[in-house]
């Protein structure tokens, strides 16, 4: 008996449909920014998810907090960051439920998920994301800024600025570029918003309607969506065929 009929066989036995695997992503989100400034951490994304190519959902929020100290922003697959948020909800009532004063951090928290997307990818079931982790907390050399991300099959970093998914290619120059540590919350919005635009002009699949989130030693604070000011008068916009070689 092939492998094909002998798995159809133990499934039908066990009257069940054997192990399920997620092959491709269906419902995704795409890129989150995120920089330290000079009070915390700063995130943003867009509200939008598609439906393979299709922008289905024009209403999801992909930044959440984590415990008292942290903020998460998740691309990719939707359904597969609501498990990981079901993750966290019980890494933190756990470490609620010690009740020894202490708590975690943004540093501890994105060890765990490093831990949980490596497990799953070795398990040849990922979790179709790439999570962008940022928080503040004090220690011993005082409040201690912290931002890393981890993908789908456990790569992960730390650094002073991310962007996921497409914003990878379009955004993280231009924070290499205008970035400075000593950024006030008013200048980082001003940048992250630069990289919004960019990424609305460029990705098909970028909507304009953003969320923004900050995390300092005070809290966290996601702020409601709202859209940018948007110019699609450019010549390259009103005519992208002019000059190109073979366009009809």
């Amino acid at each position: 008996m092939d492998g094909c009929h002998a798995n159809a066989a133990a499934a039908a036995a066990g009257g069940g449909e054997g192990t399920q695997r997620t092959l491709n992503p269906y419902v995704t989100g795409n890129s989150v920014i995120a920089m330290k400034y000079k009070d915390g951490v700063i995130m943003a994304c867009d509200t939008g998810a598609s439906y393979g190519s299709t922008l289905r959902y024009k209403s999801v929020e992909r930044i959440k907090a984590v415990g008292k100290h942290s903020l998460i922003g998740a691309s990719g697959e939707f359904s597969d960051f609501q498990e990981i948020l079901r993750y966290l909800d019980e890494l933190t009532l756990s470490d609620h439920m010690w009740d020894d004063g202490n708590s975690l951090g943004p540093k501890e928290i994105h060890a765990y998920l490093t831990r949980v997307m490596y497990n799953r990818r070795n398990k040849f079931d990922p979790l179709w994301n790439s999570l962008v982790l940022g928080g503040v907390k004090k220690g011993p050399k005082g409040d201690e800024k912290y931002l890393g991300m981890v993908n789908m099959i456990g790569t992960h970093f730390e650094e002073n600025h991310i962007a996921t998914g497409f914003g990878n290619h379009m955004a993280v120059p231009i924070l290499r570029g205008e970035w400075r540590e000593d950024l006030t919350f008013e200048e980082a919005v001003k940048l992250i918003e630069k990289c919004l635009l960019v990424l609305l002009y460029r990705d098909r699949s970028s909507i304009n309607k953003f969320q923004i989130a900050k995390i300092t030693t005070e809290g966290s604070t996601i702020y409601p969506p709202y859209a940018l000011k948007t110019n699609w008068g450019f010549a390259a916009f009103e005519n992208p065929s002019q000059g190109a070689v073979g366009t009809w």
